[in-house]
């Protein structure tokens, strides 16, 4: 037990680490970058900013009800909800989007600070479905960090804290060897031979390598 609340107190100071290293970074957004294409395709960097903003206020909806002894849907109105509140926050002034990146960053952090011992047991309804409450503040530092890299303003794969490429990497390993027949479970030696960080940029399709496949995970 003490096992897993040092994991939930790291990833939550983590993911909380991984905020403040996004929002120094765009202390010098302008307008015309805000209008720019991102590294994902048909996203503005406005786009993916407000995507983590109506993120982190979906992981307050779900800690809030599980704080209460409910599960939550992420996005009460689903991906078409999830999708028009991007699409409606995207076009605003590079302020406007750090802003709303900053406060929500506040809200999720006050909503971890204010979880009970059972909230944390709780579940709650994401868009893929159920997951453990208690690993929110991981995936939310995986959320920040990829789309960190996904706004393409410099912040690469190569930057991604060790603590983060060697936890997730575990995850993106499994979970790729389970969308594999049975007994392929191995990553392809080409994989094998990048660094840890590189690996796991193939692995979440942040990088393409020469002689491989797309991993398919994202």
């Amino acid at each position: 037990m003490n096992g897993e609340l040092d994991d939930l107190e790291r990833n939550r100071r983590e993911a909380a680490a991984a905020h403040a290293r996004l929002v120094a970074h765009l202390a010098t957004l302008t307008d015309a970058q805000a209008a720019q294409p991102s590294l994902l395709p048909g996203w503005s960097i406005g786009h993916v900013l407000t995507h983590l903003a109506r993120n982190a206020d979906s992981h307050v909806g779900m800690l809030q009800a599980a704080n209460e002894g409910r599960a939550a849907a992420q996005y009460p109105g689903g991906l078409e909800q999830r999708n028009a509140d991007i699409e409606a926050g995207q076009g605003r002034p590079a302020a406007a989007l750090v802003a709303d990146v900053i406060e929500s960053n506040g809200r999720l952090e006050a909503a971890w600070s204010a979880m009970t011992a059972d909230g944390w047991r709780g579940e709650g309804l994401s868009v893929f479905g159920p997951v453990a409450v208690a690993d929110l503040p991981f995936r939310r530092w995986r959320e920040t960090t990829l789309h960190h890299t996904d706004l393409g303003l410099g912040y690469g794969w190569s930057q991604w804290p060790a603590a983060y490429v060697r936890l997730e990497l575990a995850r993106m390993t499994m979970q790729w060897a389970s969308r594999k027949p049975m007994g392929l479970t191995s990553l392809p030696p080409a994989a094998m031979a990048l660094p840890d960080a590189q690996r796991l940029a193939w692995l979440t399709g942040r990088t393409s390598i020469e002689g491989l496949e797309a991993a398919g995970i994202f």
